[in-house]
């Protein structure tokens, strides 16, 4: 990955939303790249979180990436609300049940692209490298979950980093993983070809988020 830039992007899922604005701007400052949004609707997994209100408050303020993730049992009803809010990648599940045939997936991809977004293609632990070769031409970005979905703080699945090698074999754009994400987890994905990080807790739990950061870049 020497050829490649290590990006971090904070998982806002772990931030004090009473204080929302005030941690945006804080890992902004602190040296992030993108910001993460969890976006989960109590099917696809049971936590329950934000709407595209709350997208649109993080965007208004910081001018970083929106890196927002649905965990939605439809994304492909949800997609112009989100990026009409400032997603810039807009992440759907290969295991969601309204994309679990071949061309309302494709659509729906083609649609976050159409609207203007960078199409991203998410998938749990024990789903296969191999359920995502058909669509990698398709998305700007991968994004492998080391934990299960669902809620942040979770212990990082080691038998998931195979993965991350298997799939950047044959993928060249952002390889993101998320989930249990701390210093040492972190590199163990970045010398398998991970090259965004995804991390809540061992940020926002940080007494120095900047530090945080700068660690997960190695």
């Amino acid at each position: 990955m020497s050829a490649r830039s290590i990006m971090v992007s904070p998982s806002l899922l772990a931030c004090d939303f009473g204080r929302l604005a005030e941690e945006v701007r804080a890992v902004e400052a602190a040296g992030a790249d993108w910001l993460h949004v969890d976006v989960m609707d109590g099917h696809f997994v049971p936590n329950l979180t934000v709407g595209p209100v709350v997208v649109e408050a993080i965007r208004r303020a910081s001018r970083l990436p929106l890196d927002v993730h649905l965990m939605l049992n439809h994304p492909e009803q949800h997609v112009k609300p989100f990026i009409e809010a400032g997603a810039q990648y807009l992440t759907v599940h290969l295991e969601a049940p309204g994309l679990r045939t071949e061309s309302v997936l494709r659509k729906t991809l083609d649609a976050i692209r159409a609207l203007g977004a960078r199409p991203g293609l998410s998938v749990r632990p024990r789903t296969s490298a191999d359920a995502l070769r058909p669509f990698l031409e398709a998305v700007d970005l991968v994004l492998l979950m080391t934990v299960e979905p669902g809620f942040g703080g979770q212990a990082f699945m080691p038998e998931v980093v195979p993965k991350v090698r298997q799939v950047r074999e044959g993928f060249s754009r952002d390889l993101a993983v998320d989930g249990g994400i701390n210093a040492e987890t972190g590199r163990a994905c970045r010398e398998a070809g991970a090259n965004v990080l995804v991390a809540g807790t061992y940020v926002f739990k940080a007494a120095s988020y900047k530090d945080a950061i700068q660690s997960l870049r190695g």
